[in-house]
């Protein structure tokens, strides 16, 4: 994995640099500039940028808005002192997101995520099962996904299949393509919604290409996906 960090102040840089090093990740190239840093974007291939939120040339939200126009597949990772950024990190689509000082498990885990990413770029398929039937799915398949249990449920065009893994860690593994989190039980792909409607307490109700059935948003999940498509 090839890792931009992006920090403003040279001792927290040198010790990030420290601890990814430390997790042996050695491709890395570091600057204290967020200018400098889309000049590098703009002349190599990146898997995950590293990024301070505070910093005075611009903030680490509108470095990324620059470096995710550039580098639409980069992931981006935000460091910084202040929760009260987290919103704005999560609406641009970060995929994970830590305080100072953060721990070394706690970087880990951000990387280990990074690491699950690109592994399921690199596949965009998924094994599910129906009794003893087994389907290989492309994401671009699934309408939607409901919770059963310790499972999921899937459903694409031709019908259901079900795979082995909580709706919160696949909520995890597709955060980088065009699905969300309407509801604790439901993810939808964005791409597959045909209208959808207000329904009681501003919740959503979505209709979808080619099935019959409808999915209701929880209060929480219609209001993010208002924001996203502000």
């Amino acid at each position: 994995m090839k890792i931009l960090i992006v920090d403003d102040e040279p001792l927290a840089l040198k010790r990030i640099e420290k601890i990814v090093g430390e997790l042996d990740y050695s491709n890395i190239t570091s600057t204290t500039n967020p200018l400098e840093a889309l000049d590098i974007l703009k002349g190599d291939d990146f898997n995950l940028v590293i990024s301070d939120i505070e910093m005075p040339e611009m903030s680490g939200v509108e470095f990324a808005e620059e470096a995710l126009a550039i580098s639409p597949k980069i992931y981006i990772v935000f460091q910084t002192a202040y929760e009260e950024y987290a919103i704005d990190a999560f609406k641009i689509g970060a995929i994970d997101y830590i305080l100072k000082p953060y721990s070394k498990n706690e970087l880990q885990r951000a990387l280990d995520r990074a690491t699950q990413f690109l592994s399921l770029e690199r596949r965009e398929r998924i094994i599910s099962k129906n009794g003893d039937e087994f389907y290989l799915l492309k994401l671009e398949d699934i309408i939607y996904i409901k919770a059963e249990l310790s499972e999921i449920m899937i459903r694409t065009e031709s019908g259901f299949s079900y795979y082995s893994k909580k709706i919160s860690q696949v909520e995890s593994m597709l955060k980088p393509f065009n699905f969300m989190r309407v509801h604790r039980s439901y993810i939808v792909n964005l791409d597959k919604i045909r209208e959808f409607e207000t329904t009681v307490q501003s919740r959503l109700r979505f209709s979808f290409e080619a099935i019959p059935e409808k999915v209701e948003s929880s209060r929480d999940g219609a209001k993010l996906f208002r924001e996203r498509f502000k």
